[in-house]
Protein backbone atom coordinates (compact mmCIF):
# COMPACT_ATOMS: atom_id res chain seq x y z
CA UNK A 1 0.00 0.00 0.00
CA UNK A 2 1.23 3.49 -0.71
CA UNK A 3 1.09 5.63 2.40
CA UNK A 4 0.15 9.26 2.00
CA UNK A 5 2.84 11.93 2.16
CA UNK A 6 1.27 13.14 5.41
CA UNK A 7 1.33 9.65 6.98
CA UNK A 8 4.97 9.17 6.02
CA UNK A 9 5.71 12.56 7.59
CA UNK A 10 4.02 11.43 10.80
CA UNK A 11 6.05 8.20 10.83
CA UNK A 12 9.25 10.11 10.12
CA UNK A 13 8.58 12.45 13.03
CA UNK A 14 7.95 9.49 15.37
CA UNK A 15 11.05 7.64 14.18
CA UNK A 16 13.31 10.69 14.34
CA UNK A 17 12.20 11.14 17.95
CA UNK A 18 13.61 7.70 18.76
CA UNK A 19 17.18 8.83 18.03
CA UNK A 20 19.28 10.42 20.78
CA UNK A 21 19.62 14.20 20.81
CA UNK A 22 23.38 13.78 20.20
CA UNK A 23 22.61 12.58 16.65
CA UNK A 24 21.06 15.96 15.88
CA UNK A 25 24.10 17.93 17.05
CA UNK A 26 25.31 20.12 14.17
CA UNK A 27 22.40 18.91 12.00
CA UNK A 28 21.17 22.48 11.72
CA UNK A 29 18.70 21.78 8.90
CA UNK A 30 17.15 18.74 10.59
CA UNK A 31 15.40 16.02 8.62
CA UNK A 32 13.25 17.09 5.70
CA UNK A 33 10.74 15.13 3.67
CA UNK A 34 10.65 15.93 -0.04
CA UNK A 35 7.65 14.88 -2.14
CA UNK A 36 9.43 13.79 -5.29
CA UNK A 37 11.07 10.50 -6.17
CA UNK A 38 14.78 10.57 -6.84
CA UNK A 39 15.72 7.88 -9.36
CA UNK A 40 19.40 7.01 -9.34
CA UNK A 41 20.74 8.54 -12.57
CA UNK A 42 23.25 5.70 -13.01
CA UNK A 43 20.44 3.16 -13.59
CA UNK A 44 17.59 3.01 -16.11
CA UNK A 45 14.43 4.79 -14.95
CA UNK A 46 12.59 2.83 -12.26
CA UNK A 47 15.42 0.42 -11.49
CA UNK A 48 17.03 2.13 -8.46
CA UNK A 49 15.92 4.97 -6.23
CA UNK A 50 17.70 7.20 -3.76
CA UNK A 51 15.69 7.02 -0.55
CA UNK A 52 17.55 9.71 1.33
CA UNK A 53 20.68 11.82 1.38
CA UNK A 54 22.83 13.56 3.89
CA UNK A 55 23.67 17.07 2.72
CA UNK A 56 26.41 19.38 3.89
CA UNK A 57 26.42 22.51 1.79
CA UNK A 58 25.98 26.28 2.04
CA UNK A 59 22.56 25.71 3.66
CA UNK A 60 24.16 23.71 6.46
CA UNK A 61 23.89 20.05 7.40
CA UNK A 62 20.58 18.27 6.88
CA UNK A 63 18.99 15.00 5.85
CA UNK A 64 16.53 14.67 2.98
CA UNK A 65 14.15 11.75 2.55
CA UNK A 66 12.30 11.30 -0.75
CA UNK A 67 8.66 10.31 -0.33
CA UNK A 68 8.30 9.44 -4.02
CA UNK A 69 11.22 7.01 -3.82
CA UNK A 70 9.63 5.25 -0.85
CA UNK A 71 6.29 5.12 -2.70
CA UNK A 72 7.95 3.60 -5.77
CA UNK A 73 9.92 0.98 -3.85
CA UNK A 74 7.35 0.13 -1.18
CA UNK A 75 4.13 0.33 -3.21
CA UNK A 76 3.15 -3.25 -2.34
CA UNK A 77 4.32 -3.17 1.30
CA UNK A 78 2.40 -2.59 4.52
CA UNK A 79 2.94 0.25 6.98
CA UNK A 80 5.37 -1.80 9.07
CA UNK A 81 7.67 -2.20 6.05
CA UNK A 82 7.51 1.57 5.49
CA UNK A 83 8.37 2.15 9.14
CA UNK A 84 11.35 -0.20 8.93
CA UNK A 85 12.65 1.39 5.72
CA UNK A 86 12.24 4.91 7.10
CA UNK A 87 14.13 3.89 10.25
CA UNK A 88 16.91 2.21 8.23
CA UNK A 89 17.23 5.23 5.93
CA UNK A 90 17.33 7.74 8.78
CA UNK A 91 19.91 5.62 10.63
CA UNK A 92 21.99 5.38 7.45
CA UNK A 93 21.89 9.14 6.88
CA UNK A 94 22.69 9.83 10.54
CA UNK A 95 25.76 7.64 10.09
CA UNK A 96 26.85 9.84 7.19
CA UNK A 97 26.26 12.89 9.40
CA UNK A 98 28.23 11.51 12.34
CA UNK A 99 31.08 10.46 10.07
CA UNK A 100 31.09 13.85 8.35
CA UNK A 101 31.38 15.70 11.65
CA UNK A 102 34.27 13.37 12.59
CA UNK A 103 35.83 13.76 9.11
CA UNK A 104 35.46 10.04 8.35
CA UNK A 105 34.10 8.49 5.17
CA UNK A 106 33.74 4.76 5.77
CA UNK A 107 30.04 4.68 4.88
CA UNK A 108 30.67 6.76 1.75
CA UNK A 109 33.17 4.10 0.66
CA UNK A 110 30.72 1.28 1.44
CA UNK A 111 27.94 3.05 -0.48
CA UNK A 112 30.23 3.52 -3.49
CA UNK A 113 31.15 -0.17 -3.42
CA UNK A 114 27.49 -1.20 -3.14
CA UNK A 115 26.61 0.93 -6.18
CA UNK A 116 29.60 -0.39 -8.13
CA UNK A 117 28.48 -3.96 -7.46
CA UNK A 118 24.84 -3.17 -8.25
CA UNK A 119 25.81 -1.59 -11.56
CA UNK A 120 28.01 -4.56 -12.36
CA UNK A 121 25.19 -7.02 -11.53
CA UNK A 122 22.67 -4.95 -13.46
CA UNK A 123 24.98 -4.95 -16.48
CA UNK A 124 25.42 -8.72 -16.21
CA UNK A 125 21.65 -9.24 -15.92
CA UNK A 126 21.12 -7.05 -18.99
CA UNK A 127 23.68 -9.03 -20.94
CA UNK A 128 26.04 -6.08 -20.76
CA UNK A 129 29.70 -6.54 -21.50
CA UNK A 130 32.45 -5.84 -19.03
CA UNK A 131 35.19 -3.40 -19.94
Amino acid sequence: MVLSYERMGDLLEEIAGEFPDAFFRELDGGIQLEEQALPDPDFPEGEMYIMGEYCHDMLGRYILLYYGSFAAVLAEEDEQAWREEIFATVAHEFTHHMEDTAMLHDLDDKDAEFLRQALEEYGDADGGEED
